[in-house]
């Protein structure tokens, strides 16, 4: 019986992961370049009444209205004026599409998978299940973020159906007067 050599893969076909990094404040994120349907520049956004502060309403994407989550709100970071320079990225999530509204886009990061760092544990006061992992990008440390776990079932269902009473134990953000 001849026996045949397992030839191994050479290092440049090695799977590579592709993030599109973004960032919010002075931090670097990446969510999984597949997920990514387009980029926009930001653009008018109808406030929806009764969802979470985070949820900032929905737009308009050439006939279809979709939800737009303010990332800076869904991780407790001061909220901010947004202007003609920030980004929403338009994602895909299971079957629903939503925009991401961030500071700005970075870049596309190729990674290996032997370059993707765990989650450090934070103790039971921190929920890192949203992220997938860290991956370095130039002389700063990316953070990988699993979106579909990021954006919960109870998230998009608010997003879909503001009269649903999911998620209506948030508080919502009120003006104060002045």
């Amino acid at each position: 019986m001849e026996e045949f050599a397992v030839a191994e893969k050479p290092k440049s076909l090695v799977a590579v992961s592709q993030f599109l990094t973004f960032s919010l404040g002075q931090e670097e994120y990446g969510i999984e370049l597949l997920k990514v349907q387009e980029i926009k520049g930001y653009s008018a956004i109808t406030p929806i009444p009764n969802t979470p502060p985070h949820i900032k309403g929905v737009m308009n994407l050439r006939g279809a209205v979709i939800p737009i989550v303010d990332l800076r709100l869904r991780f407790g970071m001061e909220a901010i004026e947004y202007t003609q320079f920030n980004v929403i990225i338009v994602i895909n999530v299971g079957t629903r599409v939503m925009g991401l509204l961030v500071d700005a886009v970075s870049d596309v990061l190729n990674v290996a998978p032997e370059d993707i760092r765990p989650a450090p544990d934070f103790g039971a006061h921190a929920d890192t299940r949203f992220i997938s992992g860290m991956a370095s990008a130039g002389d700063k440390v990316a953070v990988l973020l699993d979106i579909d776990t990021l954006l919960s079932d109870a998230d998009l269902t608010v997003a879909a159906d503001p009269d649903s009473d999911v998620g209506g134990d948030e508080p919502v953000a009120t003006a104060e007067a002045s």
